[in-house]
This record gives structure tokens, sequence and C-alpha cells, in this order.
């Protein structure tokens, strides 16, 4: 199983069990933007998305 989180040049996010969660919750780490009508998430330039495993540093 998975965990996701948003990083940004200045920040980074924490992590979330799932990516929808993490895209919700990566507006206020300025990585980026999800849509609620349409569902679409939109990155930030310079931000990525980090995929780690529950456990192991990252």
């Amino acid at each position: 199983m998975s965990h996701y989180r948003f990083v940004t040049p200045h920040r980074t996010g924490k992590w979330y069990p799932d990516l929808l969660s993490a895209q919700r919750q990566a507006a206020t780490i300025g990585a980026g933007f999800l849509d609620p009508r349409s569902g679409m998430f939109y990155p930030y330039k310079d931000s990525r998305l980090e995929v780690g495993q529950p456990g192991r540093k990252a």
C-alpha cells in the first residue's frame, strides 16, 4: 500500500493514504488545484508528487 504527498521547492506536504486526499490538500502548500466540478487536478509549476511506502523513510 502506497502513500502520497506533494512537494514544492519551498514546502513539503503531509503523507496521505490515497491520491485524492493528497490532491485535495495540495492547495494548502501551493502545489496545485483540484477543480471540484470536473474532478481534475492541476499541479502548479515546480510541484511534484512523491509516492512512498508506509514505514519506510522517503
